[in-house]
């Protein structure tokens, strides 16, 4: 859907990779994923702290992530969805527009299933997933392998948005009009889009983030020339384990608006995400056996204790 990228004559070594939504109830969101987009569960995992990287965000505790998609995460753009034990509500803010997808299936399970949207002027059907996070569905089948077609955030200075995103990160501008720009690091894949706001970017608690990879020895040269340009690091080159599974390096970056983007090898991520066949099992399980409520309150009520150990 997209023309052809603007001085786009080298193939870039960066792809796209997914965006990470918080949220506060597996039941109702894996349904969405599964019965209305049709999305697949590609990989679970549990984590018994939280990540060195905040993957899911300022929290400590034990956590799950889910990743789901139209196919494997080699050459599909996936969501990654962070569910932390315990967390019953994130604020959403105005920071996330929507993911775009191009499916006829989708678009008809929203009818069919008697699913709330409103429809746009141009014939997509806007719906909003468990815990608020829109999307925009078109009756049509994607062109290419992927149905998702773009991911579209908020900025509040869109000069200042390209300058970082299109110079210092070296994304190609596929389009561009006063209040929004299309860019992509390759014609077959997913385009981020970013529109201009009247009004600051406020991230609340619900924020994401957007992850691309690179060869691994780019990434200390990303991480310096983001700091070098007087941008935010957020987290510096680092190693994350996941049990079981290749350890990955990372660099986490903030754009002037303060979007969480992460940055990670390629090389690891390739082995860390071949698709899980017991996935769908896992997180199942994983919904079923959710003990979340005691866990935290028996680490409330050992808190409780040790402070009356200290005081005493």
């Amino acid at each position: 859907p997209w023309p052809h990228a603007r001085n786009s004559n080298m193939a870039s070594t960066r792809r796209v990779l997914h965006f990470v939504f918080k949220v506060a109830n597996r039941t109702p969101t894996i349904q969405f994923y599964r019965n209305i987009l049709e999305m697949k569960v590609l990989r679970h995992e549990e984590f018994n702290e939280g990540c060195k990287a905040a993957c899911n965000g300022p929290y400590d505790g034990i956590w799950s992530k889910s990743m789901v998609g139209y196919g494997e995460e080699d050459n599909h753009f996936v969501v990654e969805l962070t569910y932390n034990y315990g967390v019953k509500k994130y604020e959403r803010g105005n920071d996330y527009q929507n993911i775009c997808i191009f499916s006829k299936n989708a678009f008809a399970n929203v009818r069919k299933a008697g699913y709330s949207f409103t429809q746009e002027d141009d014939g997509a059907l806007r719906i909003e997933s468990p815990g608020g996070y829109p999307f925009l569905l078109y009756d049509q089948n994607s062109t290419y392998t992927d149905p998702v077609q773009s991911v579209c955030l908020s900025v509040s200075n869109l000069t200042k948005s390209i300058e970082y995103w299109h110079k210092l990160l070296g994304m190609t501008i596929y389009s561009q009009t006063d209040t929004l720009v299309t860019l992509g690091y390759a014609d077959n894949q997913v385009k981020l889009q970013l529109k201009q706001l009247d009004e600051p970017v406020n991230h609340a608690e619900a924020y994401g983030r957007i992850a691309f990879s690179c060869p691994r020895s780019e990434l200390p040269d990303i991480e310096k020339s983001v700091r070098d340009a007087g941008y935010s690091i957020l987290t510096p080159l680092v190693s994350l384990d996941t049990p079981g599974k290749a350890t990955v390096e990372v660099v986490i970056l903030a754009d002037p608006d303060g979007h969480e983007i992460c940055f990670v090898g390629d090389e690891a991520f390739r082995q860390l995400s071949q698709v899980d066949p017991k996935a769908d099992q896992l997180i199942n399980d994983a919904i079923s056996n959710d003990q979340s409520d005691e866990w935290f309150a028996e680490q409330e009520k050992k808190i409780l204790m040790k402070s009356k150990t200290t005081t005493s």
